[in-house]
């Protein structure tokens, strides 16, 4: 598991994002993934494209929910809020937690907000 990183999210923007559940087919272990992009039109085409790379890997994946991110890297600040239509809200303080080991250096904040 160690191969796929935590965070894979754009520069720069405001971008849909979803928090992804990684498993080992028949249990074992599991770790939580962050993926975004301004890409995305919708929520379900991050996890289109993350399921099939992470099944060749030999894991299971699980969307845990949704929401977007505004991401200035000018500013080393992220922002989490939002919700998924059909994914429902994920869960963003799991997702600050995550973007945290990555980000170390950043402000990060999350809300419950849409906008």
């Amino acid at each position: 598991m160690a191969a796929v990183r935590d965070v894979e999210i754009d520069p720069d923007g405001t971008f849909k994002y979803i928090l992804v559940r990684l498993q080992r087919p028949g249990g074992g272990e599991q770790r939580d993934i962050v993926r975004g992009t301004k890409a995305a039109e919708f929520h379900n085409h991050i996890f289109e494209k993350v399921n099939p790379e992470m099944e060749k890997l030999g894991y299971e994946c699980k969307c845990l929910g949704g929401g977007k991110i505004d991401h200035n890297s000018k500013e080393k600040k992220i922002r989490v809020f939002g919700l998924s239509t059909g994914y429902g809200k994920a869960d963003h303080s799991v997702t600050v937690e995550i973007l945290k080991k990555v980000y170390t250096d950043y402000e990060i904040t999350w809300s419950d907000d849409k906008k």
